[in-house]
Formats: structure tokens, sequence, C-alpha cells
């Protein structure tokens, strides 16, 4: 079973995809844009102004989680696209919570001051929307069009998202209630 996470930054995606991944008992696969810029020993917000002028880092990336998702019989990958980019999931979530919400969330992780995190959360949804539309003609704002399940998080914790995944699986029948974890 193949579980494809999507969502903007600040959303939770990768505690999620890790959450659910240890809950189910099956392989995570989060590889992101912070990694590949740590990888190329680049700052990660130059490295995301890279991108923007450079779509094979975005193809790249992309490429990569595939890859990754498909060597595995079961696997949760998360990442901003996942739910589009890997066609063969089993099951696609959306997770979405306000920019305000994002920008708290953001600001717990990495610092700085609220209208920093804001301004440059909002930049980077543009960045991006702008990129997935230009590269691949995915309109990031409409996981509608391609979600089984969205979430909004901006009040559950991350356990109580995991929870409603969870409960989804199950009752679509994909085959997740004898291996889960508490």
């Amino acid at each position: 079973m193949r579980i494809a996470i999507s969502s903007k930054s600040g959303c939770g995606n990768t505690t999620v995809t890790r959450l659910l991944s240890e809950r189910l008992g099956i392989k995570m696969i989060n590889f992101t844009f912070r990694q590949m810029s740590e990888e190329r020993g680049m700052d990660f917000w130059q490295f995301c102004a890279l991108a923007g002028k450079d779509d094979s880092i975005d193809k790249e990336l992309d490429r990569r989680q595939v890859e990754m998702a498909m060597k595995e019989d079961n696997c949760v990958l998360g990442s901003r696209l996942a739910i589009w980019m890997l066609e063969k999931a089993d099951f696609k979530v959306y997770l979405r919570a306000t920019k305000e919400t994002r920008t708290e969330r953001i600001l717990k992780r990495e610092g700085g001051t609220f209208e920093e995190r804001f301004r440059e959360t909002e930049e980077r949804d543009r960045n991006d929307s702008a990129r997935y539309l230009r590269i691949y003609n995915i309109d990031n704002d409409r996981p509608d069009l391609v979600a089984d399940l969205i979430i909004d998080t901006d009040h559950l914790s991350a356990e109580e998202i995991v929870s409603i995944i969870i409960a989804e699986l199950t009752k679509k029948g994909l085959g997740v209630s004898t291996k889960i974890r508490p």
C-alpha cells in the first residue's frame, strides 16, 4: 500500500507522514528541498530561489521521490506534490491550514518574527504555485481534484490527523487494521 500526503509548508506534512508510517509500520519517504539544498551545500532560501529559475531542480526532486516510493511495496510519501506525482498511490491525503496557523508552526520550528515568517510563507506559496503550474500544469490550490481525503489541520494535533487517516483507510478496506501500532 502506498499513501501520498501533500500540503503547503507548515501544515504538518512531515510530522504526519512520520507518525503515520510509524503507526502502520511502513517506510516513510520524505525527500525535500531542504535535503537537496544540504546535498548541494546551499542555503535553503538561496536554493529555493535557484529552483524558481531552474525547473530541473523540481523535476529531479519529484523524480527521486517517486522512484523511492515505487521501490517500496508499502510506504508513506510526504511531499508538496505527492498526491499529484505518485499516480499509483492507493490513498491520497491533502493537509491544509490557514496562513496564520502555518506561520505560527513555521515560527516555532525556525524562529524569527511572525511578520518575517508570514511574508516568507506567502512568497513561498506564490513561488511554489507558479512553478508547479508552469512545470506540471498542477494547481496546488485544487487538491480536491485528486485527493481521497482533505483534512483541515488548524485545530488538530498530528496524532488526531493520523487517527483520521487510519480511520479512512480502515473504512475503505485498505488492509491496515491488523498492522496498526498504538
